[in-house]
């Protein structure tokens, strides 16, 4: 299997553009919001399940996910988000491993924003990489990109993993409060080092 990085960060800190930047330099990405979207998309694998625990109103005409409803019941229901949980998170890790089994590039990136939630997400990572950048930042990102006001975006990062604990658990760091061009060269030099690092684990 290739040598797997796990990308995580908290909302509005950058993941989705470190990613690309990643891709751009020739690593295979892996993203579990992606993957997520598919199976909860019109007549996805796991919309006959939610649909079974959640009732029919959570599909719509589509056969999809009514994401605004979803996540109106699931925020401020812990037994909700669980059950959601117990049926996204499995079928979201059994499609990624494959997706990472089948990478052929020297490593790949894994995107996890969950990485350091559930145990499920760490199973093919041998190293961790998280995107950060002040939280004064990830509000102003998410409130110019989603329109949601400010405290909404504070109660979102409140139920995210701590960025103190992320940083602690961190094996890399990409600092994402500068300009892109200063996000590239950290990209560029993180690139070599993990094609370093998989050279070395499968020698």
């Amino acid at each position: 299997m290739t040598f797997c990085i796990g990308l995580t960060g908290g909302i509005g800190s950058g993941k989705s553009t470190v990613a690309n930047l990643f891709a751009a330099c020739g690593a295979d990405i892996v993203d579990t919001d992606v993957i997520s979207h598919q199976l909860t998309g019109p007549n996805g694998a796991a919309m006959a399940a939610i649909a079974a625990q959640f009732g029919p109103q959570y599909v719509d005409q589509r056969g999809a996910l009514q994401r605004a409803r979803m996540r109106e019941c699931i925020f401020n229901d812990p037994a909700a988000k669980r059950l959601l949980e117990n049926i996204l998170h499995p079928q979201i890790m059994a499609h990624a491993m494959q997706a990472v089994a089948h990478s052929t590039t020297p490593y790949t990136l894994l995107v996890a924003p969950l990485l350091f939630d559930n145990p499920l997400f760490q199973q093919p990572v041998q190293r961790t990489l998280v995107v950060d950048c002040p939280e004064a930042l990830q509000i102003s990102r998410v409130m110019e990109r989603s329109q949601l006001s400010a405290d909404m975006v504070r109660t979102i990062i409140a139920q995210q993993t701590p960025r103190a604990t992320r940083l602690l658990r961190a094996d890399d760091v990409l600092h994402n409060e500068n300009d892109l061009a200063n996000l590239q060269t950290q990209v560029a030099a993180l690139h070599q080092h993990y094609i370093n690092l998989a050279q070395a684990a499968s020698s």
